[in-house]
């Protein structure tokens, strides 16, 4: 923590199932583009708008988290959410962390697709009042239109990250695990080597 100051902190969350070179751009570029002290990974203990669970063990990905994060300063992760158990509620999520950290800054990391649905989440009025939102522009929109079709109340509690996505996702690299097929550099060697070390996402044998 910084001595005599407020922090400003950003929350990334996800299930990181595996958490990739994705995440970390994301995180690095919000972190810089904001002025962030810290950005920290918060791996969802249940995700309440995805059924199915996760592929790997909490402790997994709580292990590639630190790896993939090892030596990138600033960037943190939590077990907040896992240890809390049950269905993740970003809301939830910042309340907890207010209470712990009440004069600090947060920034809740997300795409626009996800900002559009706000009103469907748990408590959107008071999540603004906690966290404000970094907003990524989920192709095909760019930056410059990454609010558009969010509900106009959400709008004056959003600042803009300017960020180009990577061609890449979880489920995507799950299936060329399962499959033996080339990862191509989109996980960070350590999480790579701990994957392939580990036999995570092999395919079961009939």
């Amino acid at each position: 923590r910084l001595h005599g100051g407020l922090m400003k902190i950003g929350i990334l969350g996800g299930t990181f199932d595996p958490v990739h070179r994705g995440h970390i751009a994301l995180a690095e570029t919000a972190k810089h583009h904001l002025g962030l002290d810290e950005v920290v990974l918060m791996p969802a203990a249940r995700n309440p708008l995805k059924l199915s669970g996760t592929r790997v063990s909490d402790d997994d990905r709580l292990a590639m988290l630190e790896l993939a994060i090892r030596g990138r300063e600033g960037l943190g992760f939590s077990d907040l959410e896992i240890t809390r158990g049950g269905r993740s509620y970003t809301v939830d999520t910042l309340e907890e962390l207010r209470l712990v950290m009440p004069h600090d800054e947060f920034w809740f990391l997300l795409g626009s697709d996800a900002l559009r649905e706000i009103d469907e989440w748990k408590n959107p009025q008071r999540l603004a009042k906690l966290s404000r939102f970094a907003v990524v522009a989920r192709p095909p929109l760019r930056s410059d239109q990454a609010l558009r079709g969010v509900p106009r109340w959400v709008v004056p509690h959003c600042d803009v990250v300017p960020f180009e996505p990577l061609d890449i996702s979880s489920s995507d690299l799950r299936e060329r695990l399962e499959r033996g097929r080339p990862l191509n550099g989109f996980l960070p060697e350590a999480v790579e080597a701990y994957i392939l070390k580990r036999r995570l996402y092999r395919a079961p044998i009939e």
